[in-house]
């Protein structure tokens, strides 16, 4: 995602923002210049990657379950499909929550946050606390959503999904419907792909009725 080094031209904001990053007042010397240059040229090469929308990336064929589905149907979704999470959505295709598998393990004692060894001590019999209850999609998943719309960047969805811990966004149109979902996956995978290669795009939403 990042142009070639020598292609990178570093303009005066560049060096702007590099003495800013140096944090007070700065006696140059030869050191402190090349400092100065070295974030100059992180923040030039920062400036020319070129935006990835999320639109470009983002899955279309979205498995979706509704809030009155049952819990029993919603676990056989996750793991026939091989998949961690779905979001739940309302007749409009408006998305309500988030469905993951912590949401289905946190009804058997393991509340999310947990380490391995709160789970191995619960397997031995120590208990753990259960942080919902319910029968329904509607009662245990996590609400309200966050989610984010198909035109913003990809660097700013992967800084949301780092610093929330979650593993993907819903995303929503101008009228809050479900459009499709970006996943950690699809940006590392972009990032490996390169800029030239882009993930071909899927159309259908699937929802469960159940």
């Amino acid at each position: 995602m990042v142009t070639d080094p020598k292609q990178c031209r570093i303009d005066e904001e560049d060096l702007r923002s590099a003495l800013a990053d140096l944090k007070g007042y700065v006696d140059i010397t030869e050191e402190d210049l090349l400092k100065i240059y070295s974030l100059a040229l992180r923040h030039a090469r920062k400036r020319s990657m070129v935006a990835i929308p999320v639109s470009d990336l983002m899955t279309r064929d979205v498995v979706t379950i509704n809030p009155e589905a049952d819990l029993k149907e919603a676990a056989r979704r996750l793991s026939g499909l091989r998949i961690s999470g779905m979001p739940v959505v309302d007749a409009e295709h408006r998305v309500l929550g988030i469905l993951s598998e912590a949401d289905i393990l946190s009804l058997a004692g393991v509340k999310k946050g947990h380490t391995f060894k709160d789970v191995l001590r619960h397997v031995l019999g120590a208990p753990l606390p259960v942080r919902k209850k319910g029968n329904t999609v509607g009662e245990i998943m996590s609400s309200p959503a966050i989610t984010t719309d198909p035109d913003r960047d990809i660097r700013a969805v992967a800084a949301i999904l780092d610093e929330k811990r979650i593993k993907r966004l819903p995303v929503i149109d101008e009228d809050d419907r479900l459009v499709g979902i970006i996943a950690r996956a699809d940006i590392v995978r972009a990032m490996g792909m390169g800029q030239e290669k882009k993930p071909k795009k899927r159309r259908l939403l699937r929802s469960s009725k159940k």
